[in-house]
């Protein structure tokens, strides 16, 4: 069994995934600013605690917990993720600050935290979305955010080319439309084909195997984007 951190668990495929992981037996770190519904779950496989990645003292909360209750990990799942939408002559530098934080610092800092912890059979998976990969077909509204997405997918090419004589592996899957909370907000009314769950089944599977396969590459998961 696996020892295994998502960010992003408190709702979405994070939330979905999670419980389809703690159900096999993995034990899981679910880290979200909302630990409310993983926590009402009461697994005995999932253990949480507020985390918001843009703050210092809870990135030290983690490494302190990495180092007493789990010292190694075997895969990482950077599924946390800001949204801003609306046009780009309405975003302010501080809305881009926000969505930087997160979409791109913020996964670079716990995955920095995380890697001392893990060995060369490890996997990093980060979650991307299509917007962010180069010659997609783009929205308006997005400038923050898709093009935060497209920095995500750069760092993990970066990292898997700096860590392929020692590991872990580094992937990244770029999300068609699922249905989610953040797709409503993106696109409101908006009914993707793809379920929160049937997106965790595959993210689950990928994270476990997919480093066999697989590393520095960028996966394009999607039958449909709005």
């Amino acid at each position: 069994m696996a020892n295994i951190v998502i960010t992003g668990t408190s709702r979405g495929i994070g939330f979905e995934l999670t419980k389809l992981l703690a159900n096999d037996g993995h034990k899981v770190l679910a880290l979200s600013r909302n630990e409310e519904p993983i926590k009402n779950l009461k697994d005995p496989n999932i253990v949480s605690f507020p985390f918001d990645l843009s703050v210092p003292e809870h990135l030290e909360k983690l490494s302190d917990f990495l180092e007493t209750f789990m010292p190694t990990v075997d895969v990482l799942i950077n599924n946390a993720g800001k949204l801003t939408s609306k046009p780009f002559s309405e975003t302010s530098l501080e809305d881009f600050m926000r969505v930087y934080e997160v979409n791109v610092f913020g996964v670079a800092e716990i995955t920095k935290r995380v890697l001392p912890k893990m060995g060369e059979n490890g996997h990093v998976v980060n979650i991307s979305s299509m917007g962010g990969v180069q010659g997609s077909l783009k929205f308006s509204g997005l400038s923050a955010y898709s093009s935060s997405k497209g920095a995500l997918i750069t760092l993990t090419e970066l990292l898997a080319e700096e860590y392929k004589s020692t590991g872990p592996s580094f992937n990244v899957l770029a999300l068609g439309a699922v249905q989610t909370e953040m797709l409503e907000e993106a696109f409101p009314g908006y009914q993707a084909p793809t379920t929160a769950l049937q997106m965790a089944e595959y993210i689950k599977e990928f994270a476990l195997t997919g480093h066999k396969l697989y590393n520095g590459k960028l996966l394009q998961v999607s039958n449909s984007t709005p």
